[in-house]
């Protein structure tokens, strides 16, 4: 008779674990920022003021546009290290454009394109040119920042233009502009991944390279696409960088965007090795980097010790990642 009821008991049993196992495979990184952000309104009071939640949301927003990026290159299976190069030399081209023809519209135009071509670059390099993705970016990386040192003389470019500034220090209500691009970005991405035939051809290059060839997917198309599209999203950010401060400093500008976008990403789950993770895990993995950066500063912990911190964030996001 206890055998009937153990036999009984173990299906309900087994059922409950995987509806957990789904549960936090599903939406840990939402679970994980609700902990965390319960955690930081009992550490410091001042941390859910709305002001200083405006101003999480403000910080993380640049950041946030690159990641959306990456987490489309990850999704693929490879890696970009250029992009925090590239939205340096992105926007120095967008302020010399705005000097140069007293255009916003000329400006935004340049810096698309210019970021566009980088991207496009990096997965000419990758598909066609059979170049692991880590050495392609990072030798993008190099000649990004070069460039962007040789046009400046190693210093600063300033824009002439104040209208410029516009775009990302004006606000609608409470809302600054930069955070309703995040959105607004955040959405058209989630969007192209999740319906449409691009986003399913990423995964599956993502899952299994050799099976979406065959399955006559065009990989070396949407890897170009893909890396495109990534250098699209950079130059948003590199738009909103340089309207922020009316300059581009091109020895400190950008300097590791890309070891945040990538911690931001990983965070949210997306996996190293492709072909597994959402958008949405990516813009709460945001959330929850720009709430641990904002605590660390209300706490007053030292600026050098950050950096080890986001290493240490990503190396068990990883752990837990395997043990799924």
């Amino acid at each position: 008779m206890a055998n009937v009821v153990l036999n009984e008991n173990n299906p309900q049993t087994s059922n409950a674990k995987n509806r957990l196992s789904w549960l936090w495979s599903e939406y840990s990184v939402i679970i994980a920022f609700l902990i965390i952000f319960i955690a930081a309104s009992i550490m410091n009071p001042r941390f859910i003021d709305m002001n200083n939640q405006l101003n999480i949301l403000m910080q993380v927003s640049i950041i946030g546009i690159v990641a959306l990026g990456m987490t489309i290159v990850m999704l693929s299976g490879g890696i970009d290290l250029s992009v925090g190069s590239v939205l340096v030399l992105v926007g120095v081209c967008t302020v010399l454009a705005l000097n140069a023809t007293g255009s916003i519209l000329i400006a935004i135009v340049t810096a698309l394109l210019v970021g566009s071509f980088a991207g496009f670059l990096n997965g000419l390099m990758v598909s066609k040119g059979r170049i692991a993705s880590f050495i392609a970016t990072l030798g993008m990386m190099a000649a990004a920042r070069s460039i962007a040192l040789y046009i400046t003389e190693g210093g600063s470019i300033s824009g002439k233009v104040t209208g410029f500034t516009a775009i990302a220090n004006n606000n609608l209500g409470m809302i600054d502009y930069p955070i309703i691009i995040f959105f607004f970005m955040t959405a058209l991405v989630y969007i192209l991944m999740q319906k449409t035939r691009f986003g399913r051809y990423v995964y599956a290059i993502g899952s299994n390279e050799k099976a979406a060839l065959l399955s006559a997917i065009r990989v070396n198309r949407v890897k170009i696409g893909v890396y495109s599209l990534a250098g699209l999203l950079v130059s948003v950010a590199a738009i909103i960088e340089a309207s922020r401060l009316n300059s581009v400093s091109s020895s400190s500008t950008g300097v590791q965007y890309e070891l945040d976008a990538i911690t931001a990403v990983i965070i949210g789950g997306t996996r190293m090795t492709g072909g597994r993770g959402k958008i949405i895990g990516t813009f709460f993995g945001v959330l929850i980097l720009g709430i641990l950066n904002n605590m660390m500063n209300l706490m007053n912990v030292s600026p050098h010790l950050q950096g080890f911190v986001k290493g240490l964030i990503i190396i068990i996001a990883v752990v837990f990642q395997k043990k799924e």
